[in-house]
């Protein structure tokens, strides 16, 4: 971010000697600790201790959550909440108004929702963390959620979970001058890393990329980044409208809400530019309908829709404490039934043993540590565009996709099993 930029919001900076003190969080129970012994000393070093640990122990969710004799600090750590420690009211009344001076948010204002943002700079590093604040009033004082922005955390497409084959086909689909590539999935799921990640392979010189976003997360070298500002009637339509005007080759749509929106983005999908966006669906089938409850007209989804993904993150065994074990009798029917049903050119691994979780310091007692994708991709053909053009049902849609050699979540889900990287559990916990 441009110093500039950074004047608009409030910072916390970390030299090298202080980033050093924190390197030892490496755990829950580290941080915990360290938080305890420092909630006596100066509010400037408490909230350093408490956003450099968080960052090292990769937390993408801070929370701040008031009960009535306490304030409760929880992570969202590998996407599960988690306790922090307990915090006297007295001790969050301070923490609160500083953060929301750093924030830039009205600290005479606890009856409605605020919005706002600071950095974390580590000078030893020459890393600079955005964190998104959101206060809420709540039934003991204000709540107040924070999300982390670490730009280390964004990944190359081969860092994302892809199997192979299906890695080869996004690299091919997003190769194309024209069309439209949708990533769908709930909020949190990393279809924003996904969109990021394609746009860092598609990057070079030769080629410009804009975004419009709400609100921009990550600051990426190379691609022309704006925002929307509904209160000065900057929205994704009018930004979309003026971006077309730009002469990009490839365009990333934060979110398409409405039917001007994607009205606008189908039109450039199908008049020589990419257009990579998201979509909240339950998965890729549901893509094609969602575009036409927003308004959009078949005519248009068929031809312009080159690609759909859905996706969702599972934690990942932990490396330290994982074991293998024999699976039930039942594990193994369910697994077979999974298998059986994967298109020929998906290799069916034998079933003998899958991981167990134990749970140790290193993962903070989860079982887990870090977390991977699990895919499902269709492209649309012919036979496919015309089949939109009769708006089927999400069902049919599915069916034809999986007669096409899709495979969905849970079979993907159930290969990342037998490879050892993640349990049945986990995949049960995320595709229900």
């Amino acid at each position: 971010m441009s110093k500039e930029a950074r004047k608009i919001q409030g910072e916390i900076s970390l030299s090298a000697e202080r980033e050093n003190e924190f390197e030892k969080i490496k755990h829950l129970s580290s941080l915990s600790t360290t938080i305890e012994s420092n909630l006596e000393a100066p509010l400037t070093k408490l909230l350093q201790t408490i956003f450099a640990g968080i960052v090292n122990l990769n937390a993408s969710d801070i929370h701040f959550e008031p009960q009535e004799e306490k304030v409760r600090l929880r992570a969202r750590i590998d996407g599960v909440l988690q306790d922090v420690i307990d915090i006297t009211p007295a001790l969050y009344k301070k923490i609160l108004s500083r953060i929301k001076l750093l924030a830039g948010l009205k600290l005479n204002i606890s009856d409605r929702p605020q919005d706002g943002r600071f950095s974390i700079l580590f000078e030893g590093k020459g890393l600079e963390i955005e964190i998104r604040t959101s206060a809420l009033p709540a039934e003991y004082g204000e709540s107040v959620v924070m999300r982390v922005l670490n730009p280390e955390s964004l990944k190359d497409l081969g860092e994302l979970g892809l199997r192979k084959d299906l890695l080869q086909t996004v690299l091919e689909q997003i190769k194309k001058p024209n069309g439209m590539v949708a990533v769908t999935g709930p909020t949190g799921c990393g279809k924003t890393t996904t969109l990021y990640a394609m746009c860092k392979k598609l990057s070079s010189p030769e080629i410009k990329i804009i975004t419009i976003e709400d609100p921009i997360e990550y600051h990426i070298e190379g691609l022309s980044q704006t925002q929307v500002d509904p209160k000065k009637g900057y929205d994704f339509a009018s930004g979309l409208r003026s971006i077309v005007r730009q002469d990009p080759d490839v365009i990333l749509v934060g979110e398409m809400r409405d039917k001007e929106t994607v009205d606008i983005a189908l039109q450039a999908s199908l008049t020589g530019h990419l257009v990579l966006t998201t979509l909240h669906t339950n998965d890729a089938a549901g893509v094609v309908t969602r575009l036409i409850s927003l308004g959009g007209k078949t005519a248009n989804i068929g031809p312009a829709i080159n690609m759909v993904a859905a996706q969702r993150l599972v934690r990942k065994v932990c490396p330290e404490c994982g074991t293998l074990r024999k699976p039930t009798a039942e594990e193994e029917k369910m697994m077979k039934k999974e298998l059986s049903l994967l298109p020929g050119q998906v290799k069916k691994p034998e079933i003998e043993k899958i991981p167990e979780v134990k749970g140790c310091k290193a993962c903070n007692n989860t079982g887990y540590k870090g977390r991977t994708g699990i895919f499902e991709l269709f492209m649309v053909d012919d036979e496919l565009e015309e089949m939109v053009h009769e708006k089927p049902s999400i069902a049919k849609l599915r069916r034809a996709a999986r007669e096409k050699g899709m495979t969905n979540m849970k079979q993907d889900g159930v290969l990342k099993v037998l490879k050892g990287f993640t349990t049945l559990e986990e995949v049960e916990r995320v595709t229900g």
